[in-house]
């Protein structure tokens, strides 16, 4: 089995443990394999902390949960030292960030100063503590949840820190068809256990190689970069997506083009990627707000606005 069917194999594992979510299921994956972070943001119950325990054991990550709380400190994230008396010194405790998979879960109740912990661990893979900086475990990915804007006891994520999440996925409820199935099927615990490692870290670090090396024309890099571009001229958009927003589609483009068996990307990689990207970046002018437009709606018609470039040979 090569590595391309070894990611759709731990599609098929996880779809086996959250029903109806197949689209947003393979997007993180993505992510994974494009070496980012993902926001999903949701109402409680829908299965998010279900998913990530799936997506750990298929790729047998070590897996942590963080159930964030406004008294949650940053040391309880990035750890800290404590005073041993039999030795006289002070012995470095790891805090939850060391493992492959860290679930934030509701990350948008803890305070600011909590969240912020969180920016050099996603950005770099290393935490500083105390003047020492320590490396994380490699591969490493947060999955980090957040109430719906509005919801009592939240506080708004910066954005600098929506920012480090290289897609952002509502997962939702689910359809009729899903749910009933869920109501028939055996509970999740049992679900979770079925599932089987599909492939382990050093093989997850190896297709995260591969995806760097998909080619990406320059025309096509150009179309890119003018979609990220019209972000930033958007009446509606009182802030467009920053440079990492280019960087972000590009690394999910190229991975995105990987799963689908070829070496080089295409405007529909980027045209559907770009929603996932783009949406959490930018921020709608107030008039927008009042008149209910939404992000994506924007980011739509960006996308019928700027001509995808023609397809060479290699594009077909």
């Amino acid at each position: 089995m090569d590595n391309r069917q070894k990611a759709y194999k731990v599609l098929e594992q996880v779809g086996q443990v959250v029903f109806g979510n197949n689209r947003k299921v393979q997007e993180i994956l993505l992510a994974f394999l494009a070496g980012g972070n993902v926001l999903l943001e949701d109402i409680p119950g829908v299965g998010k902390t279900t998913l990530a325990l799936a997506f750990s054991r298929t790729l047998s990550l070590d897996y942590r949960r963080v159930q964030f709380t406004p008294d949650v400190l940053p040391s309880d994230l990035v750890g800290f030292s404590i005073y041993r008396r039999e030795t006289e010194s002070f012995v470095y405790q790891q805090g939850s960030v060391f493992c492959n998979l860290l679930l934030a879960d509701e990350l948008n109740r803890t305070s600011p100063k909590t969240q912020s912990a969180l920016l050099e661990v996603m950005e770099e893979g290393q935490v500083t503590v105390e003047g020492v900086t320590r490396q994380l475990p490699s591969p490493f990915f947060v999955i980090a949840t957040q109430n719906p804007p509005g919801t009592a006891g939240t506080q708004p994520l910066p954005e600098a820190q929506q920012d480090r999440f290289l897609v952002c996925l509502t997962i939702g409820y689910p359809d009729l068809q899903s749910e009933l199935s869920l109501a028939l099927a055996p509970d999740g615990k049992e679900r979770l256990s079925a599932t089987i490692p599909v492939m382990d870290g050093s093989e997850l670090l190896a297709i995260q190689r591969e995806v760097v090396g998909v080619f990406l024309k320059d025309t096509v890099a150009e179309y890119l970069t003018r979609l990220i571009r019209s972000t930033r001229e958007h009446p509606l958009l009182v802030r467009g997506c920053s440079p990492r927003g280019t960087i972000a589609l590009t690394r999910i483009a190229k991975a995105s083009a990987w799963l689908a068996g070829r070496d080089f990307v295409t405007p529909q990689d980027i045209q559907e990627q770009f929603p996932f990207v783009a949406a959490h970046r930018v921020v709608l002018s107030s008039s927008a707000k009042i008149e209910g437009v939404k992000a994506e709606t924007v980011l739509e018609e960006i996308l019928r606005q700027i001509p995808p470039p023609p397809l060479g040979e290699r594009e077909r």
